[in-house]
């Protein structure tokens, strides 16, 4: 009787601690969203700083992609195969990928949209003449990064086409001591400076990975726009294929692209003359008439006052 006993009065005691534990999905719930505010509350800074992302993922990268999809949708289907072109043609600067020209020309739109409004409130301009400042602001940032893209290229491309006649004067001269023409085009990469010689580097390094010789130069010719460049990458690709010596054919070379540096100096001079007119006659003509006609005309205004 008292085990009887002893063993109900546990069950009941098992019931009870089983009723006080138990508690309703409602209570559950908001027990845990509780818990979770005071652990968000107490974590450490670095632990919430892990769990919350950064400003610039929630904000800027979302943005960035917006602006670089409508920049793709504006600027046209073969838009990142010529940017790609331009970027090439420019030597690939740090920084500058089809991507970031594209989101530029957006922001450069609305930043110059904005600036031109501003200019024409800060003038005082009429609605019509506001609008007008707007579009124009819109279109110039537009265009900018595409023109200072074209720029970049243009400025490279004239330093390729200064340096080229020293560069192949050089590897003449060293194919001619005895080196052989990928030694000689090292040696070329390493003893000069500008984009010629990295664009000689980037070839000697293709060819070290297993490219051949012959694909190594017409990569160098797709990415210049230099007549001359291109011009002795075709010699030196035909001089491989059909055997011919390469000393000789680089003594041409050398040749012919000083005849060539030398005609486009003298074409150059020759324009000076023309394009001296237009300040000539706006500029410097009014200040001698100015100087040489203005004591005649106040002397005869004199005379006749």
């Amino acid at each position: 009787m008292i085990l009887l006993l002893g063993a109900l009065l546990v069950a009941v005691a098992i019931g009870l601690l089983s009723v006080a534990l138990r508690e309703e999905p409602d209570q559950r719930g908001v027990a845990r969203s509780l818990a979770l505010v005071e652990a968000s509350s107490t974590a450490p800074q670095r632990l919430l700083e892990d769990a919350r992302p950064p400003f610039r993922e929630r904000v800027l990268d979302p943005a960035l992609d917006w602006f670089r999809g409508l920049g793709r949708r504006l600027a046209g289907a073969d838009a990142p195969e010529r940017i790609r072109r331009r970027l090439d043609l420019a030597g690939n600067p740090p920084g500058w990928n089809v991507d970031r020209v594209l989101t530029w020309t957006v922001l450069g739109a609305l930043a110059g949209a904005g600036g031109a409004g501003v200019l024409g409130l800060l003038l005082g301009a009429s609605v019509p003449v506001l609008l007008v400042l707007v579009a124009g602001g819109a279109v110039l940032g537009f265009y900018s990064p595409g023109l200072l893209l074209y720029q970049r290229a243009y400025d490279r491309s004239e330093q390729v086409r200064r340096a080229l006649p020293d560069a192949i004067d050089l590897l003449t001269i060293s194919v001619e001591a005895g080196l052989g023409f990928d030694a000689a085009v090292q040696q070329v990469a390493h003893n000069t400076e500008g984009p010629l010689a990295d664009e000689l580097s980037r070839v000697i390094r293709e060819m070290q990975l297993g490219q051949g010789r012959a694909a190594a130069l017409r990569g160098l010719a797709a990415r210049s726009n230099v007549p001359e460049l291109r011009a002795f990458v075709g010699a030196m690709v035909q001089a491989d294929s059909l055997g011919i010596p390469i000393a000789q054919v680089l003594r041409v070379q050398s040749a012919e692209i000083r005849v060539k540096r030398r005609q486009l100096a003298e074409e150059r001079a020759q324009k000076v003359p023309v394009k001296m007119t237009i300040p000539l006659i706006f500029c410097i003509l009014p200040c001698l008439f100015v100087v040489v006609l203005g004591p005649a005309a106040l002397s005869i205004m004199d005379s006749f006052g």
